[in-house]
């Protein structure tokens, strides 16, 4: 086995115009708060269909930033998953906020609306806020939650990180883009490198809220503010004919560095141009998976489909019964790695996380879910020849 023979479970896909793209800025004038940050907003609210998209340094800084948008703070509560990423948790808790987690789909993964009931008939702080996860890139069903969330006057603020290019079907069976904002306040984008598209690190908040907008702009960079018509000190801020002086601005609140450099947003810029391509390229290799992978069912099979949702997924996720298989997780991991495949366990149960454990004790369906969940390699740069070499060596291991 040579390195480059070597699939990881996510990888970025790199061209020349995207290296060109970077170099470029690297010639020019702006390296930071320049036009290529711009440029990546504006492209990437029109991919959405979202009125305005903000910039930032990675999605986590996204989630604080949207939670910060929002107001919450001390006294308020967010719903989680418990099947994500830390961050989607940590980003309440930033902004001083607690954090009710609650179970998900074992079949999926995702937060299903009798999930979002429970969690939110349990005691404690007003829930403000609820933050499902499109967690591989499928989408929860965003209609029902955000009715749910809105009897308990809470709104939903989507951790998209995951569904960059993926759409779903309404009710009224229209097809609309995450990131649309449609049915909550606002949605979170990453941009690291194993996602869809990438940054290298960055993330894009998108929202069809003015008042959110500024909110984000503002927070992003350190509280501060530039526009004449939020400014406090009348006497500091305007000249003696009542102009806004140019050089003036004002701190409000205690904001954030979580800007975007043009570097990063100038590879983003490039790699948005290649979403239609990166998102064929997924399904086409999700597709050869589902195919080739159905014959090891029961053993291992997919997670379950959602209704109604066209992902680009970012993770292939499989589920495996290891008692019936005979090998347990470590063991069919490190044979895969012997055999040239990465694979990754998403995620470990956030209230099973020592930071979280005095949350809640026992989440059924997420434990259910993460004893049997394994993450195969997925990304644009594949072959079905790849694909078909994972199945291949799977089918072996199980079939030995």
């Amino acid at each position: 086995m040579t390195a480059a023979s070597f699939l990881p479970y996510g990888r970025q896909d790199i061209d020349d115009d995207d290296i060109a793209a970077v170099a470029d800025v690297l010639r020019g004038d702006w390296l930071t708060t320049g036009p290529a940050v711009a440029a990546l907003e504006k492209a990437f609210a029109a991919a959405v269909g979202a009125r305005y998209a903000v910039a930032c340094s990675s999605g986590t800084a996204g989630l604080h930033l949207a939670n910060l948008a929002l107001g919450l703070g001390p006294g308020d509560s967010v719903v989680v998953p418990s099947n994500t990423f830390v961050a989607t948790a940590n980003a309440a808790r930033y902004v001083g906020a607690s954090v009710r987690l609650c179970d998900v789909d074992p079949a999926s993964g995702l937060m299903r609306p009798a999930d979002l009931e429970e969690a939110l008939a349990r005691p404690g702080p007003l829930v403000k806020a609820v933050a499902p996860v499109h967690f591989g890139g499928q989408t929860v069903d965003l209609e029902a939650l955000a009715e749910i969330a809105a009897t308990h006057g809470a709104v939903l603020v989507e951790d998209a990180c995951h569904a960059v290019g993926t759409t779903y079907r309404t009710r009224a069976g229209e097809r609309v883009a995450v990131g649309a904002c449609r049915h909550s306040a606002m949605a979170v984008f990453s941009l690291h490198p194993v996602k869809t598209i990438t940054m290298g690190e960055g993330g894009i908040v998108t929202t069809q809220d003015e008042d959110l907008y500024r909110r984000l702009l503002q927070w992003r960079t350190h509280g501060i503010s530039r526009d004449p018509k939020a400014f406090r000190n009348k006497d500091l801020a305007f000249d003696e004919n009542g102009n806004a002086n140019p050089w003036y601005y004002e701190a409000q609140d205690l904001g954030f560095n979580y800007r975007a450099s043009d570097i990063h947003c100038a590879l983003g810029l490039s790699q948005l141009s290649k979403l239609p391509r990166f998102a064929e390229r997924r399904r086409e290799l999700a597709a050869h998976y589902d195919r080739l992978l159905a014959p090891l069912a029961p053993i291992l099979r997919p997670v379950a489909k959602t209704d109604g949702c066209d992902p680009v997924l970012h993770l292939y996720v499989v589920l495996i019964d290891f008692t019936a298989l005979g090998l347990p997780r470590s063991a069919l991991m490190a044979r895969l790695h012997a055999e040239g495949i990465g694979t990754q366990v998403h995620y470990i149960p956030v209230h099973k996380q020592p930071l979280y454990q005095n949350e809640l004790h026992s989440l059924p369906g997420a434990e259910r879910y993460y004893e049997q969940c394994l993450s195969l390699p997925l990304f644009a740069g594949m072959t079905v020849e790849d694909v078909e070499r994972v199945a291949a060596v799977l089918a072996g291991l199980i079939r030995s």
